[in-house]
């Protein structure tokens, strides 16, 4: 099944591509419905890197979903002006584990009106079997929100950088 964003962010792409980087904006984007905790030795990374990144998902900020491996790459060549963050992860455990595949793709580019301005373009395919409908039922509103916060919080990405992971 897929859920999909499309919006214009009110930042540079720069700003843009640097705030997908970071676990910190993915936290606060997800908040206060979902948070993670980093299953990584010294914690979240300043910065996204390509590889596997273990998490812990929790309700509300406490409940525990379960385990999942965000498995991240970055691409800034297959499309030109445009940078997009993929996270091909698997769910390890819990609510996450029933997941059978996960492909997440968050794009940016200048937007076509105002180059200054982002068009940003997410999208999650996903897979869990006779259970799809029903997590569908629950990304489809949490995306609309992570969008909703995108768009709040992009004014300040323009800023020198976005904060480090804490």
């Amino acid at each position: 099944m897929v859920v999909m964003l499309k919006e214009r962010l009110e930042c540079a792409p720069e700003a843009a591509w640097r705030a997908l980087q970071s676990p910190t904006v993915m936290r606060e984007v997800a908040g206060p419905w979902l948070s993670y905790a980093s299953k990584e030795d010294g914690g979240f990374p300043p910065r996204w890197t390509p590889g596997d990144h273990p998490v812990q998902l929790l309700g509300a900020g406490f409940v525990p979903f379960g385990d999942q491996e965000i498995s991240i790459s970055l691409d800034e060549t297959t499309h030109e002006g445009v940078r997009i963050v993929r996270d091909a992860g698997r769910g390890l455990d819990g609510l996450p584990g029933v997941i059978r595949s996960w492909y997440h793709r968050m794009a940016v580019a200048p937007h076509p009106d105002d180059p200054r301005a982002t068009l940003y373009r997410d999208r999650l395919e996903f897979d869990a079997g006779p259970l799809t409908p029903g997590l569908w039922a629950g990304l489809w509103p949490l995306w609309q929100w992570r969008g909703l916060r995108l768009k709040q919080l992009a004014p300040g990405f323009d800023e020198e950088r976005v904060p480090d992971a804490a």
